[in-house]
């Protein structure tokens, strides 16, 4: 059965993925399982998504039933589900009005959007905005054009002209980046795809600074650090500044498709009627879904659990021969790894053991957990994790 699947998958679906080798058909909060009946421990969360667990009850029923209820309506009607979950997410961040979309990459391209558009009112006829080396924002053109490393792929050239690249967490970098063009800076507080490295609070402070002095706006991409899962609901309540623009999606939707840009209230009448949409966006079963998520992460004792089990998957990391350091916080992990150890292979070898994370460079394993887990579950990846860096030192 997996080799025919193997075959189809190659015959019709477009090659963009280098997917592994098993078909996964199951879920059950921080377990997954596959079409053998082999159980894999989820240290990766589809990559920062099912944050509480796979088919969580409760979202599971809060889905069935708004399926049975209003599946869909278009955007040119009200809808209190969309409603409600806009005041929750204003209300939990930055106060200001909400754009809803499907992904991270429309959040942020959203959030491109308005920074344009804000500088046009400032009579700035050819906009910049700052980024930073190792950010990732999506892959669509403005989310692409934003993402430097991708950028550079000049196979897929043009990029969107009007984004300026600068040396990660160097405030120095940024302030020469400032020009009169300057319409934002945009960045995650935490770069994920990159292998979990945390901003420092002085760049964070320079960023919100420099922004204010030149009019221009701070976006923080809160695609994969959001929504608890560094063990506050928004990973910049943990540091010095507030954004003007807040982008969200991954966790958000439990598993569902729905992403979010989130205005301060100044910057939140920028767009009007007629200036962006989408046609799926905040649809009643995602904003019921994502309502749902919020009520359960965004609690003191879930977020103090997100905490506590990362101190303990860290604690537990830092004793091993051939990891340099731990990175992140809450359960937003990056184990650096010593010099010669291959973070691809070991991976692979975590995956055959059970245990699901991803290596998003050669010297980096990079951990997402679900916050479900139990405390011997953690400790079990923490050993599947040592076994693995020994096997391959």
């Amino acid at each position: 059965m997996r080799k025919e699947l193997e075959d189809r998958e190659h015959r019709f679906l477009m090659q963009t993925y280098r997917r592994s080798e098993i078909d996964l058909v199951r879920g059950e909060g921080p377990l997954l399982f596959d079409s053998e009946g082999k159980e894999y421990l989820d240290f990766l969360s589809g990559i920062a998504v099912t944050s509480l667990g796979h088919c969580h009850p409760e979202l599971v029923e809060t889905a069935s039933s708004q399926m049975a209820e209003l599946d869909h309506v278009s955007n040119l009607f009200f809808s209190e589900p969309m409603v409600d979950l806009a005041e929750r997410l204003s209300v939990g961040s930055i106060g200001g009005p909400v754009f809803f979309c499907n992904s991270g990459t429309e959040a942020n391209e959203c959030a491109i959007k308005v920074a344009r558009k804000h500088a046009s009112r400032r009579g700035i006829a050819s906009p910049e905005i700052i980024t930073f080396k190792g950010g990732f924002h999506g892959r669509s053109y403005g989310a692409l054009s934003a993402t430097p490393a991708m950028a550079a792929d000049e196979a897929l050239a043009p990029m969107l002209p009007g984004f300026v690249a600068v040396d990660f967490d160097d405030p120095e970098a940024l302030a020469n980046a400032f020009t009169d063009n300057t319409a934002a800076v945009m960045m995650e507080t935490i770069q994920g795809e990159a292998g979990v490295f945390p901003f420092s609070a002085e760049t964070l402070v320079a960023a919100r600074d420099l922004t204010r002095e030149a009019g221009a706006l701070l976006v923080f991409d809160e695609v994969q650090a959001g929504v608890g899962r560094t063990g506050s609901l928004w990973s910049f309540q943990q540091g010095p500044v507030q954004p003007d623009l807040m982008t969200s999606s991954k966790a958000l939707g439990g598993g569902f498709p729905i992403g979010a840009c989130v205005a301060s209230r100044e910057t939140g009448q920028v767009l009007e009627a007629g200036d962006h949409g989408s046609t799926f966006a905040g649809g009643p079963v995602a904003s019921r879904v994502a309502a749902k998520v919020l009520d359960l992460i965004d609690r003191p004792e879930l977020l103090h659990r997100v905490r506590e089990l990362g101190e303990r998957i860290r604690s537990g990391l830092e004793g091993v021969d051939g990891v340099v350091e731990v990175r992140g916080r809450g359960l937003m992990l990056g184990v650096g790894l010593d010099d010669g150890l291959d973070g691809p292979g070991i991976r692979d070898s975590l995956l055959a053991k059970g245990l699901i994370l991803n290596s998003p460079r050669p010297d980096t394993l990079r951990l997402l957990p679900t916050f479900v887990m139990s405390d011997r579950q953690a400790d079990d990846g923490v050993g599947l994790i040592a076994d693995a860096i020994g096997e391959a030192s």
